[in-house]
């Protein structure tokens, strides 16, 4: 029997980094990667239709457990950059895979990942496998390569 073709579920979004988000050497301060990683992931999360809004209508929060950040340049401000995001567990929870790339030279400029869990709002409880909900939009996008 033939398996079905598997579309792997990754975002990527382009953007300029700004003044604001540099320190005073003029490069981007450390801690404001992950609001990069955080908008790739976002857009990611939004095609299978569960992004916070619709995590939220569905009983459950997801925070963060763990991350890692490996650096490996520095980006300055008014510099553009393309992030990618790619979800490699959600079984049990969500792993969520980022690279910084320079939007002109494709130079990697910093990679890491994100962890989060199934926290159920009712009960405040920490699920240790993700819920139903999560694990059939994820099933339907391999299945399909979109939410229609």
């Amino acid at each position: 029997m033939e398996q079905p073709t598997r579309f792997p579920l990754e975002a990527e979004v382009t953007l300029v980094t700004s003044f604001q988000d540099a320190d005073p050497m003029g490069v981007i301060y450390h801690g404001n990667y992950f609001r990069y990683f955080e908008e790739a992931r976002r857009v990611m999360m939004d095609k299978i239709d569960y992004g916070y809004l619709a995590m939220n209508a569905s009983g459950y929060m997801w925070p963060i457990i763990g991350t890692q950040v490996k650096y490996v340049k520095a980006i300055p401000f008014h510099h553009e950059i393309r992030i990618t995001a790619k979800l490699t567990e959600w079984e049990n929870r969500l792993r969520v895979d980022y690279v910084i790339y320079d939007a002109q030279t494709g130079q990697r400029m910093c990679k890491g990942h994100t962890m989060q869990v199934a926290v159920e709002m009712a009960s405040q409880e920490m699920c240790f496998a993700s819920p139903k909900v999560l694990l059939d939009k994820v099933e339907h996008w391999h299945r399909n390569g979109n939410i229609a």
